[in-house]
């Protein structure tokens, strides 16, 4: 029992020399990406038009969400917007990615948060932002969309910060 307490504690270690630890170590590592590597792959591999609006949801999720969470993988980055709320736990409302997507994720709160009216109305706010179906029947997993396509106008990216500062408040309660 001790040994592996031990070994969970080493486990969480950072590496002390900032340094990466080598395939194979027992030292993990905080996110691979950071805000300003996120930002250059953005630039180089979106359009201006997604790199301004994905620049719009990072600016509002330094002062809105209460964690941004930069990604680990490889191929391109994320950014993921989350809440805490004392009743679930931290509740992640979204994430985009460094290549132009967003992902909604409604499925994981729906499996997270027991509150079925916080669910129903970030769904309804989502259907009505960008006249789409999120209804479980027919939104089964959290899929990306092209930011590109989805957020054509400056009033869809405030609507739909709108919806999330109602979700989060919502959820802080």
């Amino acid at each position: 029992m001790v040994e592996v307490i031990i070994l969970k504690l080493f486990l969480l270690r950072k590496s002390i020399n900032g340094t990466l630890p080598t395939k194979g170590s027992k030292e993990i590592y905080m996110a691979k990406w950071t805000k300003k590597l996120f930002i250059e792959a953005l630039k180089q591999e979106c359009q201006p038009h997604a790199v301004n609006v994905v620049m719009d949801f990072i600016q509002f999720s330094e002062v809105q969400a209460d964690i941004i969470a930069w990604g680990r993988g490889e191929g391109h980055g994320t950014m993921t917007f989350k809440c805490k709320s004392e009743d679930w736990g931290i509740v992640p409302i979204f994430h985009v990615t460094s290549d132009g997507k967003i992902k909604f994720l409604l499925n994981n709160m729906r499996n997270k948060v027991r509150k079925r009216e916080i669910i129903r109305e970030y769904t309804l706010k989502l259907e009505s932002n960008f006249m789409m179906d999120f209804n479980e029947d027919v939104y089964t997993s959290d899929v990306y969309f092209e930011i590109g396509e989805l957020f054509v106008t400056k009033v869809e990216v405030e609507k739909f910060m709108h919806t999330v500062r109602g979700i989060t408040a919502r959820l802080h309660q």
